[in-house]
């Protein structure tokens, strides 16, 4: 699957947002009517008020595509990124830090006067490391057609997408845009589903999307269900099947399995205490793309995701605080 050398590997386009992690007990989630372990959407009010109640709430720039680059800025593979942030304290903080980590990031900033802020998500991370985000888009859901960089869409060998970016009002558009470009200069294109509820919301879309260019898809059980709505993975999977393209089903503690162009592989995962979940399936994202980047096989590289994912979630927050290329090695 190694491709001819681009300028960069991979870009990934998604929602540029500041993770607030804090550690909070099960009472919380109640109290406050959260779902626990998704992702739902609040308003700027409601994320303030969330973030009144922590304590000890630790900030990263965050979204989970933009995770998937940075983890991948750390294994020496090219990337870049497209979201949109605000030109206010958090969007600077949040263009700085993925610069200075190696991750190509040219999209223009929002104007300073516009009403909404940079998009932020509260996640609670609850005793069995899982995590619920409640998202305030903000800026990141004004990501347009104009801020598609066909230089960047045009240079790499796969771009990322995110489906959360889905709940944006010109977000299919755009992806369409983004994949022409890249599949005109002879790029791949690969999707993470992202959340079963954003399925719900989009499912046309989606499998518009996945019909009109997808080579590889990334998701978890219950966003595979979601998509061919079934109650059965292995029918899921036969869905799938039907489109020409590889999915990377991430299991949680039962590893993964890659399907798809008559591929069939199952990879364990790597046993770890899980002392926070969030960026798990981007951290795996990343650890699959340095394989496949480097030309490995899709067994290799499922065994690099999960030992990146292993990493991630054996300590707060999305992004890997181990440089995991001499475990990477020594796997190979």
């Amino acid at each position: 699957m190694k491709l001819t050398k681009k300028k960069f590997q991979v870009v990934g386009i998604g929602n540029a947002i500041v993770d607030i992690l804090c550690h909070v007990d099960y009472q919380l989630l109640t109290d406050l009517d959260i779902n626990p372990g998704v992702m739902q959407l609040v308003d700027l009010e409601r994320s303030r008020k969330l973030y009144s109640l922590l304590d000890d709430a630790k900030e990263v720039s965050g979204g989970s595509v933009a995770n998937t680059m940075a983890g991948l800025a750390l294994l020496d593979i090219k990337s870049a990124y497209i979201g949109k942030v605000k030109d206010d304290h958090l969007g600077k903080v949040y263009a700085s830090h993925m610069k200075s980590i190696g991750v190509e990031f040219t999209t223009k900033l929002a104007s300073a006067h516009e009403e909404y802020e940079t998009g932020r998500s509260v996640i609670l991370v609850t005793p069995d490391g899982e995590r619920s985000m409640n998202t305030y888009l903000g800026a990141a859901e004004f990501l347009t057609i104009e801020d598609m960089d066909r230089d960047l869409l045009g240079n790499t060998e796969w771009i990322y997408l995110e489906g959360y970016r889905f709940d944006g009002p010109e977000s299919q558009e755009a992806f369409r845009i983004a994949v022409e470009q890249c599949k005109t200069y002879g790029g791949k294109v690969s999707l993470a589903l992202s959340d079963p509820f954003c399925i719900e919301r989009h499912r046309p879309a989606f499998w518009d999307l996945v019909k009109s260019g997808t080579d590889l898809i990334f998701a978890n059980r219950s966003e595979i269900l979601s998509l061919c709505q079934t109650n059965d993975l292995e029918n899921a999977l036969r869905i799938l099947d039907r489109e020409d393209l590889l999915v990377v089903a991430t299991l949680s503690e039962d590893g993964v399995i890659v399907a798809g162009q008559g591929n069939k592989i199952k990879v364990d995962a790597v046993p770890t205490k899980i002392v926070d979940a969030t960026g798990a399936g981007d951290q795996f994202a990343a650890g699959f793309f340095y394989g496949i980047s480097e030309g490995l096989g899709l067994e290799t590289s499922a065994r690099l995701g999960c030992l990146a994912a292993s990493e991630v979630i054996s300590h707060v927050g999305p992004r890997p605080e181990e440089n995991l290329l001499p475990r990477f090695r020594e796997t190979v």
